[in-house]
């Protein structure tokens, strides 16, 4: 035989009928057909026996390359034709089309034009209409190819077959490496098809995740670092909210932890502090700020949430035409941040494209919640923790690095969360009172591999000398 036409089926009882009846009255009738068929349930081999198939052959672990290749190992074809069991070919010169544009050796693979029936779904029409255009193309670099419809030449197969692992697009895999070797791809819109569901079934999610990280990996520049914002063109302010006189720790001042913390950031632009104290705004430019913002004493109350002095500092700085593309939301009660924390969280949101970054730690302890009938555990109970969904402990006052219109309607963050994970226990360490800050001298010495905090006895000295610049 010159060609073999491998089908590829797993319940097409609606569509198999249509595709061979349209397969076989092809003018071009140098050809088998071989069925490579996925543990169908439905009619769809029963209606295959009425077509005078070459072979049938079952894949029970369905792969696309994998099944593929079971088809073409019972092919005997100089040619080998890919067909989904729900492509239709549109007349009868689909084959003679894909064919003659084989007379040239170089090429290795045709693929045909994909058409959309009048009900396939909008997006996957819109795709369709799109992709497949009515001009011919002659590809040496562009390694776009697609097996619901395509011919394929048998020499060229028995060199490089299709990659019998990959979850997605083993087409595009094949035709990047025939194209390294030199080969041309050929795409022929007069070999043609209707395809209800089109290329991307309808935006499934998941189908999608799967061919980006496949493509990721055929193709570095995809996913280099040139391929994002550059932070160092982005306004990132950090705002530092105090009340009143800042309390001590270690001889400084909390508020200085926090602004030292702060300064320490490649990407910060400016260093906010949003205070109701005149003395607390001097200190705080002594200390290295770049700007203290007065605010108004009805936003001290103790039953103002931190949600409405950003909002009022964000307003602040717009009159000022300073307009934030970051900001970073930073609290006084967390002096124990390592030096990375900030730029990564930074790093996150831009790379990820993220609406939010908070910090949390992971918890494999057991947790309640109290309810009216009392406590209701929401972990999944006393199991070995590699065994339980991860459960995570926000600490938005350590670091919430997010966007100003979240901050403009108060809600802070927004609905795409990113996670940073705090593996440094002494990070999370919060001082409120003054409990806290009766802190033994051990734990403080303890604190030697956080880079920006020494030991007591260097504590002040050290931080001063940062905060002054």
């Amino acid at each position: 035989m010159k060609v073999s036409i491998i089908i590829r089926t797993k319940n097409e009882e609606r569509w198999i009928a249509s595709c061979l009846k349209a397969v076989f009255a092809q003018s071009y009738q140098d050809f088998e057909v071989i069925i490579v068929d996925n543990q169908s349930a439905d009619s769809t081999l029963a209606k295959v026996e009425q077509f005078p198939v070459k072979k049938v052959v079952h894949c029970t672990e369905y792969l696309p390359g994998k099944s593929l290749n079971i088809g073409i190992a019972e092919a005997s074809g100089e040619f080998v034709v890919c067909l989904s069991g729900h492509c239709i070919p549109t007349n009868d010169q689909w084959l003679a089309n894909l064919l003659r544009d084989m007379d040239d050796p170089e090429v290795a693979g045709v693929y045909g034009r994909q058409e959309p029936l009048s009900f396939t779904p909008p997006g996957d029409k819109r795709d369709l209409m799109i992709v497949f255009g009515p001009e011919r193309k002659v590809q040496r670099k562009d390694s776009f190819f697609h097996n619901a419809n395509s011919m394929v030449r048998k020499s060229v197969l028995n060199r490089i077959p299709f990659d019998d692992k990959v979850t997605n697009i083993e087409d595009r895999v094949w035709a990047q490496q025939v194209l390294q070797q030199g080969h041309t791809i050929i795409y022929e819109p007069e070999a043609s098809v209707y395809h209800w569901h089109g290329i991307h079934q309808d935006g499934n999610v998941e189908r999608c995740q799967n061919v980006v990280r496949i493509l990721e990996s055929l193709d570095s520049r995809l996913f280099d670092a040139s391929h994002r914002l550059s932070l160092e063109h982005m306004n990132i302010v950090a705002i530092i909210p105090i009340k009143g006189v800042s309390k001590r720790l270690g001889g400084a001042p909390l508020l200085e932890y926090t602004i030292h913390s702060a300064l320490q950031s490649r990407y910060i632009s400016s260093v906010v502090v949003s205070t109701d104290n005149e003395q607390t705004a001097a200190s705080a430019m002594a200390m290295g700020a770049h700007q203290a913002i007065m605010r108004d004493a009805t936003l001290s109350q103790d039953y103002v949430g931190l949600e409405h002095v950003y909002r009022y500092t964000l307003d602040k700085l717009a009159e000022q035409g300073n307009h934030p593309d970051v900001l970073v939301l930073l609290e006084i009660t967390y002096p124990f941040r390592e030096k990375p924390l900030i730029d990564e969280m930074i790093d996150k949101l831009v790379a990820e494209g993220l609406d939010t970054v908070l910090p949390a730690k992971l918890e494999h302890n057991p947790l309640w919640v109290a309810e009216e009938k009392g406590l209701r555990r929401i972990d999944e109970g006393f199991i070995p923790r590699q065994y339980k969904k991860p459960i995570y402990l926000g600490y938005k006052g350590l670091c919430c690095v997010t966007r100003p219109e979240f901050v403009r309607t108060e809600e802070i963050v927004g609905a795409n969360i990113g996670v940073y994970t705090v593996d440094n226990p002494y990070s999370c360490l919060e001082i409120r009172n003054d409990r806290d800050l009766e802190l033994p001298g051990t734990m403080l010495h303890s604190l030697r591999p956080l880079k920006s905090i020494k030991p007591v006895p260097r504590l002040s000295m050290t931080i001063r000398k940062c905060g002054n610049g």
